[in-house]
C-alpha cells in the first residue's frame, strides 16, 4: 500500500503533465546536452539594494582579478546610481483609477477643446482591467481585474466614446456565480462554498482552469485583431462592435503554453512572438512565427511555427518576461532573474496561494541575453550577460556595424509586480508614499551586442565598435561577453521619476536607427506625465497637467510624412477627481504641445496597452 506522501507526489506529477504542454523537441536548436555548463555565481549575503556595480559577474573558483581591473576601465569604481525613487510626499489618492466602472455601451460624444486634426479618422483602441470584484469576492493584484475594451472614434474632427467588458468565458462564469470562480495572476480562486467539506478539500486538487480573460493589449494576426495576455488565449474582436467573436487557443496550433501580449511585426506582416513551453521536466522559451496571409477567411494563427527553443539556464526557474527585441535578422530575449518556480505555480491550488506567489526575484543571478537568427531559427553562440536587472518593455532594437543595439525600460530590482497588489494601490497619505518610495524606478538603456565574436581576441578587449555609444561589451577568459549599458537620459529624467510605456513611430522606424521615444513618467504609482525622450541628445520634453494621469502614448503618423516625429501623440488621460473630466490628448509629436482635448464625461480605470487603427484599414476589414 502506498504511503500519503507517495500518492500525494504522484498526483502533483498527474497535475502537472495534465496542466502543461511538452515542448516541441523538434523545434530545439540547443539540446540540454549542448548547453555550457553554468557555474554557481557567488552570491554575497547582503540585499541586492547592495551590490557593487559588478557583483555577481565572477564565478566560483575562477580568478576575477585580471578581468575586474579591465571591467574598471570601462564601469568605474564607483557604485550605480541608487534606481529606487527619491522620497517624495502628500501623493494624491488614485483609488478611483482602480475601482469597478460601469462599462459606456451607448455612444457618448465628446466636448473637444483646441482642435483634433482632421486628417486624423480611425478608433484608439485601449484594454485593461475594469471590474475588481464579483458578489463579495475581490480581487488581490491589479493585473486581476476583468477586461475593459474602451473606443475612442476620430472622424472630420469629432470625437466620440465608449466601453465594453470583454465577454470572456471568465467574465461569464464568474457573473453567473456572483464571485470569482476562475483563478488570476494574483488572486486564488476559493471553492464553491455551498460544497460540503469534504468536496471543497478534494476541488484543491483539480486542475485549475486557465483565464482567458485577456486584460493587457491588442495584437494584429493576419489582419485580424485579438485581445491578449500572457496565456494560452487570446480573444479575436470586431473592432467596430468591442464584441468577441472566437476564442484561440496557442497550444492547439503549437506546443507553448501561451505567448506574451507584445509581437513583433516585419513590414509584410509576419508577426513574430515568444511563448514558454512547460512539461514534467521543465521548460523552453519558444521563437513564434505567424505568416502574414489567409488562406481561408476563417483562418486565425493557422501556419504558426516554433522556429527556435532555447533551454533555460533553469528548467524547473525559466524567467519571466512581457516583451521581447527585434532588429531586420534578429529575436533578442532577455533572460532575466525575475524567476518562474513552476513547481509553485503548478501546486498553487494545493497549497492555497495564487500564481502569483511562485514569481521569485533572484538578483544573485546575472542577465542573459539571447540571440536569435529570424530566418534560420538558428540559436547564435555567443553568450551575452549583464548585471540583474528586469525590462517589462523594450524601446527598439536595430543592427549597426555587426552589431545588435537594443534599447529597454529598465529596473534594478524585479519586486515591483508585488508592489501593484490593489490594497497598494488604494493607499492614501503616508501609506502610500512609502509605497511608492519602495520602487524601483525603470530608466532606458542602451547595451550593444557583438555578433562576430572571435576567440583569439584579447581577454578584457571592447568588443563593440560603435563610437557614438559609451555601452560596451567585454570578452572574459571564459569566452563570456560582459555587457555593460549606456544611459539613455540624463538626470532630468530622474526628477520625473523614470519612464515606462515605451512607445516609437513603429510603422518607419521599428528595427532601425532611431532619434526619438515617447512614454510615461512615473512620480506616482501610474503614469503621470507624457515624456518624449531624445536618444541622441539625451534631452526631454515633458507634458503634465496636475491631478490627471496619462496613459501609454500611441504615435501616428502625418500621411506621406517622412520625419520621424512628423505625428501625433494620442493618450488617454483620467482623473480620481469627480469634479473633472476624462479625455483624450493630442500633442503635437514634434513639440509636445497641445494640439486639443476631447472630454468624455464617464468613469474611466486606468489602462495598460492600445493601438490604433485608421478608418481605411478598419473599412477593409469590414469588407473581407
Amino acid at each position: 500500500m502506498s504511503s500519503p506522501d507517495s500518492e500525494t507526489n504522484s498526483n502533483l506529477q498527474n497535475m502537472m503533465a495534465n496542466y502543461l504542454v511538452k515542448p516541441d523537441s523538434r523545434n530545439c536548436k540547443r539540446p540540454r546536452e549542448l548547453e555550457p555548463e553554468m557555474p554557481q555565481l557567488s552570491s554575497p549575503e547582503k540585499s541586492d539594494a547592495s551590490f557593487p556595480e559588478c557583483s555577481g559577474l565572477f564565478y566560483k573558483d575562477e580568478a576575477p582579478e585580471k578581468d575586474l581591473s579591465v571591467m574598471r576601465k570601462y564601469t568605474g569604481n564607483t557604485p550605480p546610481k541608487n534606481t529606487t525613487s527619491g522620497q517624495r510626499q502628500n501623493l494624491p489618492c488614485i483609488a478611483p483609477l482602480v475601482t469597478t466602472v460601469e462599462e459606456t455601451l451607448q455612444t457618448v460624444s465628446a466636448q473637444v477643446q483646441g482642435h483634433i486634426p482632421k486628417w486624423l479618422h480611425g478608433s484608439l483602441l485601449r484594454v485593461g482591467p475594469g471590474k475588481f470584484e464579483f458578489g463579495k469576492d475581490e480581487y488581490n493584484h491589479w493585473f486581476d481585474g476583468m477586461a475593459l475594451l474602451h473606443q475612442f472614434r476620430l472622424e472630420k474632427g469629432n470625437v466620440t466614446y465608449r466601453s465594453k467588458f470583454l465577454q470572456s468565458d471568465t467574465y461569464k462564469a464568474n457573473r453567473a456565480a456572483n464571485r470569482i470562480v476562475i483563478s488570476e495572476f494574483g488572486t486564488l480562486a476559493l471553492p464553491d462554498p455551498c460544497r460540503n467539506i469534504f468536496e471543497r478539500f478534494m476541488s484543491k486538487f483539480i486542475p485549475p482552469i486557465m483565464t482567458d480573460n485577456t486584460n493587457v493589449n491588442y495584437v494584429r494576426y493576419k489582419g485580424d485583431y485579438y485581445i491578449s495576455t500572457e496565456t494560452n488565449f487570446m480573444n479575436k474582436v470586431d473592432i467596430e462592435t468591442l464584441d468577441n467573436t472566437e476564442k484561440v487557443d496557442w497550444s492547439k496550433f503549437i506546443a507553448v503554453n501561451g505567448a506574451t501580449a507584445h509581437p513583433h511585426f516585419d513590414p509584410d506582416g509576419t508577426a513574430y512572438n515568444l511563448g514558454n513551453s512547460y512539461g514534467p521536466r521543465g521548460s523552453c522559451y519558444n521563437v513564434i512565427r505567424v505568416p502574414p496571409e489567409r488562406k481561408d477567411p476563417k483562418e486565425t494563427i493557422h501556419g504558426a511555427q516554433v522556429i527556435c527553443s532555447i533551454t533555460p539556464t533553469e528548467a524547473m526557474k525559466p524567467s519571466y518576461y512581457h516583451s521581447f527585441g527585434m532588429t531586420r535578422n534578429y529575436i533578442i530575449f532577455i533572460e532575466q532573474p525575475l524567476k518562474m518556480k513552476l513547481w509553485k505555480i503548478v501546486t498553487s491550488k494545493v497549497r492555497g496561494k495564487p500564481f502569483s506567489d511562485g514569481m521569485s526575484w533572484e538578483p544573485q543571478q546575472n542577465t542573459r541575453f539571447h540571440i536569435v537568427d529570424k530566418h534560420t531559427g538558428q540559436l547564435l553562440p555567443g553568450m551575452y550577460f549583464s548585471k540583474p536587472f528586469i525590462t517589462f518593455h523594450q524601446i527598439n532594437a536595430f543592427e549597426d556595424e555587426g552589431c545588435v543595439v537594443i534599447d529597454m525600460c529598465c529596473q534594478d530590482d524585479g519586486r515591483v509586480l508585488d508592489v501593484y497588489q490593489l490594497q497598494n494601490l488604494r493607499k492614501a497619505g503616508e501609506g502610500l508614499d512609502q509605497v511608492y518610495s519602495s520602487i524601483a524606478r525603470s530608466f532606458p538603456r542602451r547595451f550593444v551586442l557583438p555578433l562576430d565574436i572571435h576567440m583569439n581576441a584579447p581577454d578584457g578587449q571592447n568588443l563593440s565598435p560603435l563610437s557614438y555609444s559609451s555601452a560596451s561589451a567585454v570578452k572574459q577568459h571564459d569566452g563570456k561577453i560582459w555587457c555593460s549599458h549606456e544611459d539613455l537620459h540624463n538626470e532630468d529624467l530622474e526628477t520625473e521619476g523614470g519612464i515606462e510605456f515605451p512607445q516609437i513611430n513603429y510603422s518607419q522606424f521599428n528595427s532601425k536607427k532611431y532619434h526619438f521615444f515617447y512614454g510615461c513618467g512615473f512620480r506616482h504609482l501610474v503614469g503621470d506625465s507624457l515624456i518624449k525622450v531624445d536618444v541622441v541628445e539625451k534631452t526631454l520634453k515633458v507634458w503634465r497637467e496636475d491631478g490627471f494621469y496619462p496613459s501609454e502614448p500611441v504615435f501616428v503618423p502625418v500621411p506621406d510624412s517622412g520625419e520621424e516625429d512628423g505625428g501625433v501623440i494620442l493618450s488617454v488621460v483620467v482623473t480620481p477627481s469627480q469634479n473633472k473630466s476624462n479625455f483624450l490628448l493630442v500633442l503635437d509629436a514634434k513639440n509636445f504641445e497641445e494640439i486639443g482635448r476631447a472630454e468624455v464625461p464617464v468613469p474611466i480605470p486606468y489602462g495598460f496597452h492600445g493601438t490604433f487603427v485608421p478608418s481605411d484599414e478598419t473599412a477593409t476589414r469590414s469588407g473581407d
